[in-house]
């Protein structure tokens, strides 16, 4: 259930939180023992409640990870947004590119050498032996 804070802000509780960000409650807690969601304090008779700046900060967790960014590198980017830190970011960004650059260059020669593989595979029909299962077994 929301209840408003002093300040107006939405306040929520874990479950609310998780449907508002599109997580999981325990992805929530997850990231709080991980340090990149504080926990707010638990009242003495009551529950924890979020405000809608706790959404902000798993929907960017969620983008960062959707790029490709580690759990560990997104806590550099929200360490980055807090400095307001562009110049990192971009270097952050940078590395990421160059890393995500270099997996496709990996998937190309793999998709290549499959390819290769079919083909003769089909042109062989493999009647005496299968040029994929010898390629496999080649040192």
């Amino acid at each position: 259930m929301r209840a408003k804070g002093a300040a107006g802000v939405s306040r929520m509780t874990i479950g609310i939180l998780a449907r508002a960000a599109g997580v999981h409650v325990e992805t929530i807690r997850y990231y709080q023992r991980r340090g990149l969601l504080s926990a707010p304090p638990k009242p003495a008779r009551g529950v924890r409640r979020y405000g809608s700046d706790a959404v902000a900060r798993l929907r960017f967790i969620k983008r960062a990870q959707e790029l490709g960014f580690s759990l560990a590198e997104t806590g550099r980017l929200l360490a980055l947004q807090e400095a307001q830190s562009c110049d990192s970011a971009r270097a952050l960004a940078a590395e990421k590119l160059a890393a995500v650059d270099g997996r496709l260059a990996d998937l190309e020669r793999m998709r290549a050498v499959l390819t290769d593989l079919i083909d003769r595979c089909d042109a062989s029909a493999c009647n005496v032996s299968c040029p994929i299962i010898e390629s496999l077994q080649r040192p």
